[in-house]
């Protein structure tokens, strides 16, 4: 399979395999003009088999929402066909609606506009808490 490369945008690599397209929609790049490429089960010599997203375009992204989903993922920014900035993520501390908190006393239930926050709590777990009720996420 041959998929072109990037001229002026961002490719998403070492995605774990089968995460491309929950990312692709958190991110919104459906709503994109610019061609976006998802390659999913790429063998990995790291990982096995890995997902990758290839955006034509820069954009702006949610770097948090990433870490949460997949800290591996490496964010390469791709200007003239050539690689000017790697970014490599980590989970973040904080993470603002991406998990919605299930504890149906929390005021994020009865209040529609309150912004969903958890922190994290236990890096090596990968635990995050309801910055409100404490609820962990699962």
């Amino acid at each position: 399979m041959n998929i072109d490369g990037v001229n002026n945008g961002i490719v998403l690599d070492h995605i774990k395999a089968g995460e491309s397209m929950r990312i692709y929609h958190l991110l919104g790049l459906d709503k994109l003009s610019c061609s976006v490429a998802v390659i999913q089960n790429v063998n990995s010599t790291k990982y096995g088999k890995k997902d990758i997203i290839k955006i034509d375009e820069d954009i702006n992204l949610d770097f948090d929402m990433l870490g949460y989903i997949d800290p591996n993922i490496t964010v390469n920014h791709v200007l003239d066909s050539k690689l000017v900035k790697k970014v490599h993520l980590e989970l973040p501390k904080e993470i603002k609606n991406v998990i919605i908190c299930k504890n149906p006393r929390c005021i994020t239930s009865v209040e529609q506009e309150i912004v969903h926050k958890f922190k994290l709590v236990d890096k090596t777990k990968k635990v995050y808490r309801c910055v409100y009720c404490d609820h962990e996420a699962k």
